[in-house]
């Protein structure tokens, strides 16, 4: 199986969002999207927010009365940024909203592997039914997630897959995310230019994945060209340093566009080249949809970003039908569409993050 995550210098911690039914409504953000299932019987209403598209829709739909699914679920997010603190919030309050038989205990690895490896054996310690996890690596977490198979614990992963065979993977198609950010790219500098790419943590699927994409994207630009590709490890302070040192070996006219992994990043990024002077130099195009994201596009600090939706309340949902015997797909893919200055406020107040 194989699938697959940026902002403010002064601390980030923001968040996120996410089958159809017998009757569809409109949110209150203003656009016609048709995201709110009402499921069987009485239960309430799921709104499932904007990237859940038809089919995901269908493989989430529950069969079983909300009410009747009881069960102890274990929720891991990778870390303390923006998007892991969503996962947990979020998670949070799609259990407490739609399953109130469900007990959900929550562990953040804060984006270290050992840290959680140990909260999935505590996890198996305390007899959890299910677990739902945002992995911090690919592969240095397989013995515990092997641990949690062995103690006959179902384990659903969301945003970042693993060699070890789960029950169900939900989340964008982090390749894909990465083509978007690099066609982009392509068709800012119109095929031609010098680009920083600036990578997540190296051992992330989702780093891997991106980069694929964003390469791939570039096949066939000859003129395109990445003059340094660095791993700024999903950190806004990091990737200030880093954008600082690449500005000084770079001077003016030597860098055109950034392409970034993460908004976290980017935003750390993006004070370096604000901070050197040479704000409208360097088009930038990011991933994810975080709020100061959008607001940063808004200011034309920012020229897009690629959203990739926390699976939330996906992820819980997924954990609900799991308790409740239902079957669920393997890979349940979320939508991520590409955020510019021309319909950032159809997103505003939609990611969670």
């Amino acid at each position: 199986m194989k699938w697959l995550k940026i902002f403010v210098l002064t601390g980030s911690a923001v968040m996120f969002l996410m089958v159809t039914g017998c009757e569809n409504k409109k949110i209150n953000s203003g656009t016609d999207t048709d995201h709110i299932d009402s499921n069987l019987g009485s239960d309430i209403p799921i709104d499932y927010g904007l990237f859940c598209g038809d089919e995901c829709q269908e493989a989430l739909t529950v069969q079983t009365s909300f009410d009747s699914i009881k069960g102890k679920v274990g929720l891991i997010a990778s870390g303390k940024f923006p998007y892991g603190l969503g996962t947990e919030r979020m998670g949070q309050e799609a259990a407490n909203k739609y399953f109130p038989g469900m007990e959900l205990i929550t562990g953040n690895g804060n984006s270290d592997p050992a840290l959680q490896s140990a909260i999935i054996n505590d996890f198996i310690s305390q007899n959890v039914d299910v677990i739902v996890i945002d992995l911090v690596e690919k592969n240095s977490v397989n013995e515990a997630l092997i641990h949690a198979k062995e103690a006959g614990i179902p384990v659903i992963t969301i945003d970042r897959w693993t060699p070890v065979e789960v029950v169900s993977l939900i989340k964008a198609e982090d390749v894909e995310v990465g083509r978007k950010a690099g066609q982009h790219v392509v068709s800012l500098l119109e095929g031609k230019g010098n680009v920083i790419e600036m990578k997540g943590t190296e051992a992330s699927t989702t780093t891997i994945d991106r980069h694929e994409g964003i390469l791939e994207a570039f096949i066939g630009y000859p003129d395109i060209k990445v003059i340094e590709s660095v791993n700024a490890d999903f950190d806004e302070i990091k990737a200030f340093h880093m954008m600082e040192e690449l500005l000084e070996r770079f001077p003016k006219g030597e860098i055109d566009a950034l392409v970034s992994h993460a908004d976290v990043m980017t935003m750390g990024a993006t004070l370096a080249i604000r901070a050197a002077g040479r704000k409208g130099e360097i088009a930038v195009v990011s991933v994810d949809g975080q709020a100061s994201a959008l607001t940063a596009i808004e200011a034309g600090t920012i020229d897009a970003t690629v959203a990739y939706p926390i699976a939330m309340p996906m992820g819980i949902i997924a954990a609900a039908k799991v308790l409740a015997g239902e079957a669920i797909p393997e890979f349940i893919q979320l939508d991520a569409p590409l955020i510019t200055k021309e319909n950032v406020s159809n997103y505003i107040n939609t990611l969670g993050y």
